[in-house]
């Protein structure tokens, strides 16, 4: 059970280590691009190419939906990012019951978006846990636990990094008993999930702080921000300290030789990607060319006066 490319590994390492998938679940082909034609998720494509029956139900609350999945007679259900709620029938429904990827060290960042909150939060680390599921929000008991450097990895290199840990980490998980370590729950933090409006940056918030959301919303959605009156994303972004001669009101810009310099509730950001709306991404210097972006100007919305 699950969607985009993060579950992809794991589909193909069940495979690969030579267990017996009666079916994929994921969910149903999403209207895409400017056109709006559905498009079939990432696991929905591998799954077919790996000739496994796909089934795409709206909600596995539907009595019937859960019927078809208690009729396939499965062991175990493997889920990884499904973005469907299970109910406790779905739980129970495998005779040894859900083991889910969680992308994180739980019990720290339980939730929807544990790998961006890491990095927004300034961990040293994060990584995948094992974990059997039961009816609250990611609190089962662990079955195995391997942890990475953040190391200032953007959001999207750890998805794939992390990724390809939890396909490994699988297969020796079905190999174990899945009876599981009890998560401390006194450790727990919530990973909520990542709004578009988050990604808006905010220059009152510390140029260490602003780094790490450039680093957290990229790919997805992308930091922001609104410049002469234009969204532009920073996909990239450096933080640095600043001497009373070099400070900068919060949201002010200065050229200089790198670029730009904003400045923030405590240093300078420096951007170093960015990318205009209707533009690709590209450095900031070759952005710059023939945009008129003074010394002095204000980035919208950060409060700066």
């Amino acid at each position: 059970m699950g969607t985009p490319p993060f579950a992809v590994p794991a589909l193909q390492a069940l495979v690969a280590a030579g267990h017996n998938v009666v079916a994929a679940y994921t969910r149903a082909p999403q209207p895409a691009n400017r056109g709006k034609a559905l498009q079939k998720s990432a696991v929905h494509l591998a799954a077919e190419a790996l000739s496994i029956a796909v089934r795409t139900p709206r909600t596995l609350r539907d009595p019937d939906a859960q019927t078809e999945l208690a009729l396939l007679g499965a062991d175990i259900a493997v889920v990884a990012a499904y973005g469907l709620i299970l109910p406790q029938a779905v739980l129970d429904a495998p005779a040894l019951g859900c083991i889910n990827i969680h992308a994180s060290l739980l019990p720290r960042w339980r939730g929807a978006a544990p790998i961006q909150r890491a990095i927004l939060a300034g961990d040293a680390q994060t990584g995948v846990t094992i974990m059997r599921m039961e009816a609250g929000l990611d609190t089962g008991p662990m079955i195995l636990k391997a942890a990475t450097p953040i190391a200032g990895k953007t959001a999207g290199d750890l998805t794939g990094e992390l990724a390809r840990m939890g396909a490994e980490m699988l297969v020796t998980a079905l190999a174990r008993a899945l009876a599981g370590t009890p998560q401390p729950d006194a450790e727990a933090t919530h990973a909520a999930k990542i709004s578009k409006a988050e990604a808006r940056l905010d220059f009152q918030l510390g140029a260490v702080a602003l780094e790490r959301a450039v680093r957290a919303y990229n790919p997805a959605p992308g930091a922001f921000v609104e410049l002469a009156g234009e969204r532009v994303k920073i996909l990239a972004a450096t933080a640095l300290p600043c001497t009373p001669a070099g400070a900068l009101p919060a949201g002010v810009i200065r050229r200089d030789a790198a670029g730009l310099a904003i400045g923030t509730g405590d240093g300078i950001l420096q951007p170093t990607i960015i990318q205009r709306a209707g533009k690709p991404a590209m450095p900031v210097r070759d952005a710059l060319n023939g945009w008129a972006i003074a010394d002095g100007t204000i980035v919208d919305g950060t409060g700066a006066a």
